[in-house]
Parts: C-alpha cells; structure tokens; sequence
C-alpha cells in the first residue's frame, strides 16, 4: 500500500472530489471543509426543540458545540474513493487540542461516492466554535495492491439523515452539564436558606417588638 503524494492528489482529485481545489492539498492529504449542514446533541441550556433537529448553514454561518455533547457534522465536498484505493480521514491537530474528537471511524471504502459524514465529541471543557466552510478535516488515498470488486455500491450521502440523528436525539448529560446542574440547585438552595433565614429573623423581630412591653412588665413585677 502507497500513500498518493502531493503531486498524485493533484493529478487525480479533480475527477474525485467536487469541489475541487489545489490549495486545499496538504502535504499528503486533502483538506476538507465543513458543509451546509450539521447536527449537535442538546445539552439541556437551549429551550427551544427547533434547534433539536438537523440544522441549516448559510454560507460562512457559525455555529458552536458545547462540551460534552456530540455533532455530526456533513463536508461541503463531495469525495469519490476508486476501487483500486481506499481513503483515511481525521480532524485537524489544531482542533483535536482543542478537543474535538473523530468518532465516526477512519477509513471510506472503495467505491465510495458521496459527501463525508463526521461523528464528533467536544471532549473539552469549552464549546468549540466551527464555521461553514471551515477547513476542519483531513483525507489520504492509498493505493489497494489491485481493484476490488469488494467495493461500496450503495449511494453515498448527500444529507444527514432523520435515522442517524434519531441515534444521540436526547440529551446527553456530560461531566460539564452535570456540574452546572449541581452548582444552579447551589445556588437555588443557597437562595432558599437565605430567604428563610430572612423571613425567620422578620417574624422573631416582630415577635419581639409585640411582647417585649409585656416581658419588661413581666420583669418588673418580679423584682
């Protein structure tokens, strides 16, 4: 197995990948960019169930995923894998410091022909910021030692299907939600004690100022 050099990428890609663009060529690997739609899991800090579903980009729109949660997130090109080759993916080192992770797998199979969809956590402790558009993965080719006739020959996506998002639809507690939950009940107890400290000390100072006539009196009368 031989990995396709800059210089082969750029012979062979124009018929391989839509759209195509030189600069986009990496050393050995193609960069791809993020497309015009996505999905990312709801964390329980957005109220609204529209944007629960597959969402839309317009050009150069920016989205972010919160840490803990998970995205899907669809390229904007197109890719076609001969049957004499097979192709590896991955994100960015830029962004896998900031801790994004592929979990979609690492590998397209022969015959494959369609855009990219890439399974992804922000295992982070911030939301990570992504862009349409954006160039955010990777891709090799290597060469098979012959054409197979084990290839893919189902169509490829074009979209993120309603039965992949249906997979990580609810919400997803992280370790990140988790801890703002356990600090938001904090602070709601730390409200409530106070508040019932405030309205103890009201009714003891009321109760002090009605009988505290009647207690003094009640002294006196003793000595």
């Amino acid at each position: 197995m031989a990995f396709w050099s800059g210089e082969t990428l750029e012979e062979r890609l124009p018929t391989l990948v839509s759209p195509f663009d030189a600069d986009s060529i990496d050393c050995a690997a193609y960069t791809l960019h993020v497309g015009h739609e996505y999905y990312v899991s709801p964390d329980g800090q957005q109220p609204s169930p529209l944007r629960h579903t597959v969402q839309q980009l317009d050009d150069a729109e920016a989205f972010a995923i919160p840490p803990g949660q998970f995205a899907f997130l669809l390229t904007e090109e197109s890719v076609t894998v001969p049957p004499d080759a097979i192709a590896f993916i991955s994100i960015r080192a830029k962004l896998k410091f900031n801790g994004l992770i592929d979990i979609s797998g690492f590998h397209v199979d022969p015959g494959y022909q369609g855009k990219l969809l890439f399974s992804v956590l922000n295992a982070g402790p911030k939301p990570i910021h992504l862009r349409q558009n954006q160039p955010v993965f990777l891709m090799w080719y290597a060469d098979l030692d012959k054409t197979t006739e084990r290839r893919k020959n189902a169509i490829g996506l074009n979209r993120i299907e309603s039965s992949i998002v249906n997979r990580i639809s609810g919400e997803i507690l992280s370790l990140q939600s988790l801890s703002q939950k356990i600090n938001d009940l904090q602070r709601e107890t730390s409200w409530r004690n106070k508040r019932t400290l405030f309205l103890f000390s009201a009714v003891v100072g009321l109760l002090v100022k009605e009988f505290w006539p009647v207690f003094i009196e009640f002294l006196a009368d003793l000595f």
